[in-house]
């Protein structure tokens, strides 16, 4: 038998909140805005499945080149060049905050 080779294949660890943390995060997180220019941390908020980026860039940094929709377009670098992924903002914060 094959294994499975999907989106979140091999995440368990990485996409997986702590038992008292569980469920969807409060409508203010869903509600952030950013503005063009802002460096964020693409964070992974596993319970929203909308606008979700692939694991490889969990807790990469990049910076918001667009507003699109609800969602905003981040510039990652990666080598050898930049990628542009459209993310939605629960699954970004701000860069230097805690």
């Amino acid at each position: 038998m094959t294994r499975s080779k999907g989106l979140r294949n091999r995440s368990r660890s990485l996409l997986r909140k702590p038992a008292r943390k569980r469920g969807l995060p409060s409508p203010a997180v869903m509600l952030r805005r950013f503005s063009v220019g802002e460096k964020v941390v693409l964070d992974i908020e596993p319970s929203v499945h909308k606008g979700m980026p692939h694991r490889r860039f969990q807790g990469k940094i990049g910076e918001v080149v667009e507003s699109r929709g609800r969602s905003y377009v981040i510039k990652v670098p990666m080598h050898p060049e930049e990628r542009y992924l459209t993310v939605r903002p629960a699954h970004l914060k701000r860069f230097g905050s805690s």
